[in-house]
């Protein structure tokens, strides 16, 4: 769909008033979220986001050249702010443009100098001479400031690159309107309306049977990872199932791990958690064929070159994809590619076009993805902006004038201290893609307690579920004997921990449960549903009918008739 057609979708989408009550039950409703996103450079800027908002004519700007008491440099331009308040969220957005006789493009980081805090990168966007580039962003902070300076500094770091900016906007939310906000887009995105019309056998309404409708399969995957320890622990197996209908393999396919010794492959450990995945109808990514980071390639593959190289990587994806065709629903074909080129560098710029167009013959039917870090989670990482991705991608697909389908986009998500504005930002402008996004490996840092995880696991969880262009979450928990890799869901012993309680209860939250209810005097019975599979049972005088229906995204409502 495409993200024009996404946004017409949400606002067209006022069914019922059981969505339109998410909003305007509440006394402190606020504004409505603009999804609203620009990620090609424009011959004129467009009016700003909120009129401008906290920026429409009520804020000074500080003019070019001007220095920033406290800043201690020059940054040009920047807003002075009065009286930004604790634990409101502000979403930031401003078009910008490098001067001529400045750099011809340069990267533009957003940053804000509170009472408290100084905050590195509120959003950034890469900029060029002689067209408006949109930066998205927002922050939040964790006290109140009287004076904050919000200014832009650029890549180049040079001192001599000047930025034009146009329409900025800065706009409030309380943490109520943001939550309203999520549940609106949650009942319009990812809920559609149902009736369920009951008639007789010469077609009349059939005034109160009983009607019970039990959702049976998640049109939204959400799942964790695992790993080889899954293997034959059954209360492991029993606390997985029970909860996750999606999974990727955290270790067990990647080169590193089926052919650590050039022409010894082994499969054993993937093939048996294939089976445990088949057996008990959980769908999975396939993680991954190449990872560009040099650290986690095979020793013996780093020693090749040319030739020797090209054909290693030519059995790689050959042999692994061969074997298990069908069998995944996705692939990280390129792991961090914005971070590393192990195979570009060495194989030529067109490497990974390559590989992807070798990994589409391989397996027609599977969602070829990139996955990279540091691309929603924060914006201070040069190599894994947003527009970074965007590129790639749109590179990808213009290769040599024919380019490759690309099919997904992957966000490993794995944050310290979520910005949830920023994050909702970057999904808007990766939305502009038009392609599935999905986040692939979600936790929360180690560094943090408990507790404090669960309250941040949270928040990504939400602003994953309510984005209308992100089609599943995987959660990045697999369990060893010494932990996880960040964040474990559960103790040793299956007990949650505050993580695994946050996980629970959204599962249950975004699953319709059982709804039993009486025809109305029309025959008729009205709900809203999660999107997914439904078995459906009517009940009258003695008779009972059994059928089934799918939910789908569409504004429509979704009729469904039986006859009794």
């Amino acid at each position: 769909m495409k993200h024009s057609s996404i946004i017409a979708f949400i606002f067209s989408a006022i069914y019922s008033l059981l969505t339109a009550f998410v909003l305007a039950s509440s006394s402190n409703a606020g504004p409505f979220y603009d999804s609203t996103a620009y990620t090609e450079c424009r011959a004129e800027p467009e009016k700003p986001l909120y009129n401008g908002g906290m920026l429409n004519e009520k804020e000074a700007s500080v003019s070019g050249g001007d220095t920033l008491r406290g800043v201690g440099a020059s940054y040009t331009p920047a807003y002075i702010l009065h009286n930004l308040t604790q634990n409101t969220i502000y979403c930031f957005s401003i078009w910008v443009k490098i001067e001529a006789g400045s750099a011809s493009a340069a990267r533009v980081r957003a940053k804000l100098r509170s009472d408290n805090a100084t905050l590195n990168c509120v959003g950034s966007v890469s900029a060029k001479q002689g067209c408006w580039s949109f930066l998205k962003g927002g922050f939040l902070l964790d006290s109140p400031s009287q004076l904050s300076i919000l200014f832009f500094e650029t890549s180049n770091d040079d001192g001599k690159t000047q930025l034009e900016v146009a329409s900025a906007s800065l706009q409030p939310f309380t943490q109520e309107q943001w939550k309203n906000n999520q549940d609106y887009f949650i009942n319009t995105a990812r809920k559609r309306a149902v009736t369920i019309h009951v008639a007789g056998e010469s077609g009349e309404s059939v005034e109160g049977a009983v009607v019970n409708v039990e959702q049976i399969a998640k049109d939204f995957p959400i799942g964790s990872a695992i790993s080889k320890t899954i293997l034959g622990n059954i209360p492991y197996q029993e606390w997985f199932v029970k909860r996750f209908d999606a999974t990727v393999f955290e270790n067990e396919l990647k080169w590193y791990a089926t052919e650590p010794h050039q022409g010894k492959l082994n499969y054993t450990f993937a093939d048996q958690m294939i089976s445990f995945v088949r057996a008990n109808k959980i769908i999975a990514r396939g993680h991954n064929i190449f990872w560009e980071d040099p650290k986690y390639t095979p020793d013996w593959v780093r020693n090749l070159t040319g030739e020797d190289l090209r054909s290693a990587v030519n059995q790689r994806i050959r042999s692994l994809m061969t074997r298990y065709r069908g069998e995944f629903v996705h692939w990280d074909v390129s792991n961090e590619m914005l971070h590393f080129d192990f195979y570009e560098s060495r194989l030529g710029k067109n490497a990974s076009y390559e590989l992807f167009a070798a990994a589409r013959e391989l397996d027609s039917l599977a969602t070829l993805f990139l996955n990279d870090f540091n691309v929603v989670e924060t914006c201070s990482d040069e190599r894994s902006t947003v527009d970074e991705y965007i590129t790639r991608v749109r590179e990808l697909e213009r290769y040599d004038g024919g380019g490759m389908r690309m099919d997904g986009v992957g966000l490993e998500g794995h944050f310290t201290r979520p910005n949830v504005a920023l994050m909702r930002a970057n999904l808007d402008k990766l939305a502009t893609l038009e392609l599935p996004v999905w986040l692939t490996e979600i936790d929360i840092s180690s560094t943090l307690d408990h507790r404090t995880q669960a309250i941040y696991l949270e928040q990504v969880l939400r602003e994953g579920f309510s984005h209308p262009s992100v089609n599943g979450i995987i959660l990045w928990t697999a369990l060893h004997p010494n932990g996880c890799y960040q964040m474990c869901l559960t103790d040793d012993k299956f007990h949650n921990l505050p993580a695994g309680d946050v996980v629970d209860q959204k599962l249950l939250e975004w699953t319709t449960g059982e709804v039993k209810a009486k025809t109305d005097d029309h025959g008729t019975f009205s709900f809203l549903g999660f999107l997914g599979e439904y078995r459906v049972s009517i009940m009258y005088e003695g008779k009972t009918v059994n059928s089934s229906f799918s939910l789908s995204r569409d504004p429509q409502t979704k009729h469904v008739r039986l006859r009794i």
